[in-house]
């Protein structure tokens, strides 16, 4: 028999029956169905109790165990926390100090640790770095300030604050080895910047200087510390100066009662520029913590950045003592140069040295001046200053190219020497042949005697009045007047008998000047005044300009000289001829090629022109250039008035006498009236006393005479 089982779930009466079904297999000849049915709860009540009660014991458990978990899980996770809230500054770069920590779990607790350790070691580099880098940016910024002061007290202030800064001391000394080997203190102070020697910590003259070598012996002196600093080149640490018996400690004593402070340690570093022996000594004493102000010792890290300083400090001052030597042997050269002019020619005396004097007092006196006129003109600075004083010493430069004989030519035939002795000896000549003429008549005894005495008398009268109107035309005095050249004229067609050669005994150069000319037979009678072929100096092409690059417009004589007697007698005004007086004129030409031609700084750039305009007027007439008042500047102007005002009242010329005061003032008030000179500049001139300041300094005391101003100034002569 076989069944066949199925099994359904039903609900009856509200209730849950399992009902079993069991089908009769057909084979046996059945076909009914058994079932069978029992309540559900019949078979799952224990199940459903067992249910409840691990429900139950879930959730007793539950509230046992998830507060103690919470708790236990916070307390673990609390490290985790406050780990990742420190990485996050880590990451952030914030490596500040926190509250400590800990966890009770060993390997979490290592790692906090080790996190801490890695915070606290890069928190101390990095304060490290950034104290490092201060001091970096100090020293930068020191090495710019160094480079970049003028004054010298400055300089040497800034270098002591700059390493006392660094290293945090209480004061210190600087020392400056001077031409004498001596160490001399420029510098000695305290933190408070209690002046310990002198003002502004400058020292006193009672303060010995240290020597480096025994005044006696010979020998180098170690005693002194700074002494054998600057000999040795090496820096010096001593961190308890009590203990130390190697060194004399006399000028950190000296110091340490002056200041009042106890002096503990000392640092002592040399001043070595780039090459040479050392230029001086920078000592520091007392160390000090930046935080706490306690005392310390002078660390490795504090010395490598002084010395450096010290480094900077020594090129600072080896160039700005190089920069000051080569400007005082500038300025000395300047003055060589000018001077040796003035020596080269004594007629002129100190003209180069004088007007500096007479243009730097009105140049201060139109720097301070309220007027409209020169408000824009400020000469403020030390480098403008020098540029204005190197283009007044150099103003006549130029004069350096010409002959002196021009330069100081007195009369009109004089050249090396004065000719009119060449001239006196023809008058002397013809004397002598009138009077053997006399004395042949008489022995001849055709002729009256007495009449030819008279006329011998006649003769040497006229030959003693031509000779003196000459010598007196020669002298250029006055004016020359038509009838005074007609005069020289007549004079000069009455001739005499040469009777030696005269184209032997010539340098090479007048041999080659005469070549071609055809000897006269001797004897050979010439003129009493001559204008001769070999008078006349030809230029040979040279070009005065230099090719003209600088704008000159001045006219140029065809000859270089014309040495004519009659010529050089027949000048109008002066006792220059024409070709004389551009090459008097050619000094100004010259003076600005040779200035044009050196490479002057920046802060020189100004001297030629401020030195060649000096000749140039208010309208254009001028030389070189020809430039008017707004082509020139302030400093060019007053060149002009200083030049003017010297030669008028200088005392050392040949050719005339020593102006006075009034009447040179009086010549130059007619110069602004036809507008040669500034007249707001010579109002300037005459309203700050410059003139007469000017006056007692250098004019004699017979020049000095009373001035009235209302004459000379622009309102008065408009008025």
């Amino acid at each position: 028999m076989a069944f066949i089982y199925q099994s359904h779930l039903l609900n009856i009466g509200g209730k849950n029956y399992l009902v079993r079904l069991a089908r009769l297999s057909a084979d046996l000849g059945f076909n009914e169905i058994i079932g069978s049915a029992a309540p559900l709860s019949d078979f799952t009540s224990h199940i459903r109790q067992m249910q409840h009660k691990t429900a139950l014991y879930s959730i007793i458990a539950l509230l046992i165990f998830l507060p103690a978990t919470l708790i236990g899980a916070r307390r673990f996770s609390r490290s985790l926390i406050l780990l990742e809230k420190e990485a996050n500054k880590v990451r952030q770069f914030d490596f500040s100090e926190s509250k400590p920590f800990n966890s009770v779990i060993k390997e979490i607790n290592s790692l906090i640790q080790a996190f801490q350790l890695m915070k606290l070691t890069i928190r101390q580099r990095t304060e490290a770095l950034i104290a490092t880098q201060d001091k970096l940016e100090k020293l930068v910024q020191s090495g710019i300030a160094l480079s970049a002061e003028q004054d010298m007290d400055m300089l040497l202030e800034k270098i002591f604050q700059s390493a006392r800064e660094l290293a945090h001391a209480d004061g210190g000394a600087l020392f400056l080895l001077d031409k004498q080997n001596h160490l001399k203190p420029e510098i000695l102070k305290t933190q408070s910047q209690e002046m310990v020697a002198g003002e502004s910590g400058k020292t006193s003259s009672t303060f010995s200087p240290v020597p480096l070598f025994d005044q006696q012996t010979g020998d180098e002196n170690h005693k002194d510390i700074e002494s054998h600093v600057a000999l040795t080149g090496e820096t010096l640490i001593v961190n308890d100066i009590a203990d130390n018996t190697l060194f004399n400690f006399s000028n950190t004593c000296i110091l340490d009662e002056r200041s009042g402070s106890q002096c503990s340690s000392l640092l002592t570093v040399p001043l070595k520029p780039r090459q040479g022996k050392n230029i001086g000594v920078l000592q520091l004493f007392n160390a000090r913590n930046v935080k706490t102000d306690e005392l310390i010792k002078f660390d490795e890290e504090i010395v490598r950045f002084v010395e450096a300083l010290s480094a900077q400090a020594a090129i600072a001052l080896d160039n700005k003592n190089l920069l000051e030597a080569q400007r005082n042997l500038f300025n000395a050269f300047i003055q060589l140069l000018a001077g040796a002019i003035d020596a080269k020619s004594p007629y002129t005396g100190g003209h180069c040295a004088r007007v500096p004097e007479v243009a730097m007092m009105l140049a201060s006196a139109a720097s301070v001046s309220t007027e409209n006129h020169f408000k824009e003109y400020q000469l403020s600075t030390d480098e403008q200053w020098h540029e204005f004083r190197i283009a007044a010493w150099l103003h006549d430069c130029g004069k350096v190219t010409t002959p002196e004989y021009v330069v100081d030519k007195a009369t009109k035939l004089e050249t090396i020497y004065n000719r009119i002795h060449e001239i006196r000896t023809r008058f002397e000549i013809l004397w002598r042949d009138a009077e053997i003429l006399y004395y042949q008549k008489c022995i001849n005894g055709k002729h009256d005697e007495n009449i030819l005495k008279e006329e011998l008398d006649n003769t040497f009268t006229q030959l003693q009045a031509d000779f003196a109107f000459v010598a007196e035309c020669n002298v250029g005095g006055e004016f020359m007047a038509d009838e005074k050249v007609d005069r020289l004229k007549k004079i000069a067609s009455k001739k005499w008998l040469r009777h030696f050669d005269d184209s032997i005994g010539l340098s090479e150069d007048e041999t080659m000047h005469r070549a071609g000319e055809t000897a006269a037979e001797l004897p050979a009678s010439e003129f009493l005044l001559a204008d001769k072929k070999e008078h006349i100096i030809p230029r040979d092409g040279i070009d005065p300009f230099h090719g003209n690059d600088y704008g000159f417009k001045m006219d140029v004589p065809e000859h270089l000289y014309n040495r004519g007697e009659l010529y050089n007698l027949c000048i109008q005004k002066g006792t220059l001829s024409a070709e004389e007086r551009f090459k008097i004129n050619e000094h100004i030409t010259q003076t600005i090629i040779m200035l044009k031609k050196l490479p002057f700084p920046d802060s020189l750039v100004n001297v030629p022109d401020i030195a060649g305009a000096h000749h140039e007027t208010m309208i254009g007439t001028g030389y070189p250039k020809k430039l008017n008042k707004a082509d020139m500047s302030v400093s060019s102007r007053i060149m002009a008035i200083a030049d003017i005002f010297e030669a008028l009242t200088a005392s050392d010329r040949p050719y005339k006498k020593a102006k006075t005061l009034s009447q040179s003032l009086r010549i130059m008030s007619f110069m602004r009236d036809d507008k040669h000179i500034d007249p707001e500049l010579f109002d300037l001139f005459l309203k700050s006393g410059v003139y007469k300041t000017y006056a007692e300094k250098f004019l004699h005391l017979e020049q000095i005479d009373a001035v009235d101003l209302s004459q000379f100034l622009s309102a008065g002569k408009s008025q």
